[in-house]
């Protein structure tokens, strides 16, 4: 057992410091306007579990850079973010969900994900007082529950 243990933490730096390279590839690629190379290097990246690559993938798909606009694809990034905690693609999941975008239009958990944004530090006021002209008070009520329950288990059933 021991040796197994040992060699994970030994490769361990050199796949944080290719992990890096290839966002900074990204990076670099979105920076210059070549959106198929990001969407390429963000998307090994986001298969391997990183929240940001995946939030970066949901704007694209969401936008249609560097591949065909896809709702569909920008919710699925989103959510994968989501789900870890980040709060940018907590409050974007809330927009989906309002607009209906990729999913079905649904208040109550637009409404959830803005307040699990807004807990995570993402003033998502914007999407939240534009809900609430929508939503009634037992509709608000019902999402600040969901998103109370939400982080009460780590986003899973969310």
């Amino acid at each position: 057992m021991m040796p197994v243990a040992l060699t994970l933490l030994v490769s361990l730096p050199s796949w944080s410091a290719d992990f890096d390279a290839n966002y900074d590839k990204g990076m670099a690629a979105y920076e210059r306007g070549d959106y198929v190379a990001a969407l390429r290097e963000w998307t090994q990246l986001a298969e391997q579990g990183d929240a940001i690559a995946q939030f970066n993938l949901g704007v694209m798909f969401e936008k249609g850079q560097g591949a065909q606009q896809d709702f569909g694809q920008a919710v699925k990034w989103y959510r994968r973010a989501a789900e870890q905690g980040d709060a940018m693609a907590q409050n974007n999941l809330g927009w989906m969900y309002e607009l209906g975008g990729g999913v079905v239009e649904d208040y109550v958990t637009a409404h959830m994900w803005g307040n699990i944004a807004r807990a995570n530090g993402n003033d998502s006021g914007k999407l939240l007082d534009h809900l609430e002209t929508k939503m009634s008070k037992d509709q608000i009520v019902r999402s600040q529950q969901r998103a109370s329950d939400c982080l009460a288990n780590q986003y899973k059933n969310c």
